[in-house]
């Protein structure tokens, strides 16, 4: 908050406002009572703790909302990179308010929602984005071997994808390991002569695809969507066996794909009920996985800071911002 500095101007200041008064009637008056309460309307948002996760698509969210919490009702908005299990502890603490976009996550679910566990979190609504996770591999290799997409073929190919890394056996390409995934399982439940190494992050995942791509060299991994560079190196999925319920719910034993998920807003249940404006913006966000993947090529294809693109996209789409807070 800023603050004014009382100086000897005030007397003269006083004087010209009798003047304007006097020829204005109450105008002046009426003006500043208005400032003072749209002033007060805008802090009564105080903070706001926004997580990041480390995927430029969550961070894209998460700048694009808080550029309007900040803008319509002056919000003081920190964005804590955190992972994604840790975000959900920040819920009890106060260190966070939002985790913006959550992939699935019905262990901490749980933990940390009401019905199951210590009540610090709770659902508010999905974000629009549908996540689709899979085994992928470049275009090039899906063309010169088209029964590669079928996960009962990946043996024979296993010598194309080995590496210094992956000993002796086909190396498959994990991403961070703080993400959803099941890839060690799936390998071993489905007896695949692969090793997964973990690049360790998005954008190592995306500079590893974009080189096999270009350079024509084997590589199959863990990929996701929403997700920008899809448009630039369309990724062809590999089919797994497909997910039923109830596949994924013992981590070691998962023999399935991933399902498709919609994408939903977890909250501090604190935070949602706190009467801060910033929760009925929350609880409107909706875009599309369009949308998302848009501001995400901005940030980081061409390079602009998330303030400045969460900023160009809010400006261009103000009939999408105005839907979130009608």
């Amino acid at each position: 908050m800023k603050h004014r500095k009382v100086s000897a101007l005030t007397g003269s200041l006083a004087a010209v406002a009798l003047v304007l008064s006097a020829c204005g009637g109450g105008d002046i008056a009426e003006e500043e009572d208005q400032n003072a309460e749209q002033a007060g309307e805008a802090g009564d948002c105080g903070d706001l703790n926004l997580a990041v996760n480390p995927w430029v698509g969550f961070e894209a969210d998460a700048y694009v909302v808080g550029h309007v919490a900040e803008e319509k009702f002056g919000c003081k908005v920190s964005y804590p990179e955190l992972a994604e299990e840790v975000s959900w502890q920040g819920f009890g603490t106060g260190e966070v308010d939002v985790v913006i976009e959550d992939w699935g996550h019905p262990d901490l679910e749980k933990q940390y929602f009401a019905d199951s566990g210590d009540g610090s979190a709770m659902e508010m609504g999905p974000t629009g984005n549908i996540g689709v996770i899979g085994w992928y591999v470049p275009p090039w290799m899906a063309e010169k071997y088209p029964d590669i997409t079928d996960w009962e073929n990946l043996s024979k190919y296993a010598d194309l994808f080995e590496t210094p890394e992956s000993g002796g056996k086909g190396q498959f390409l994990g991403a961070d390991p703080s993400y959803v995934q099941f890839d060690e399982a799936i390998v071993a439940n489905l007896d695949l002569p692969f090793k997964v190494v973990f690049s360790g992050s998005e954008a190592a995942s995306i500079a590893a695809f974009r080189r096999a791509e270009e350079e024509k060299t084997p590589l199959i991994g863990y990929f996701y969507d929403p997700q920008w560079f899809m448009s630039a190196v369309p990724l062809v999925r590999v089919n797994l066996p497909a997910h039923t319920d109830g596949c994924q719910d013992d981590a070691k034993s998962v023999a399935c794909d991933y399902p498709e998920t919609e994408l939903k807003k977890i909250v501090s249940t604190e935070w949602a009920e706190s009467g801060s404006p910033a929760t009925d913006l929350v609880k409107g966000f909706s875009w599309t996985n369009d949308d998302q993947n848009l501001v995400a090529k901005y940030i980081a294809e061409d390079g602009m800071s998330a303030e400045d693109a969460a900023a160009k996209w809010v400006d261009e789409n103000p009939d999408k911002v105005e839907a979130w807070l009608s």
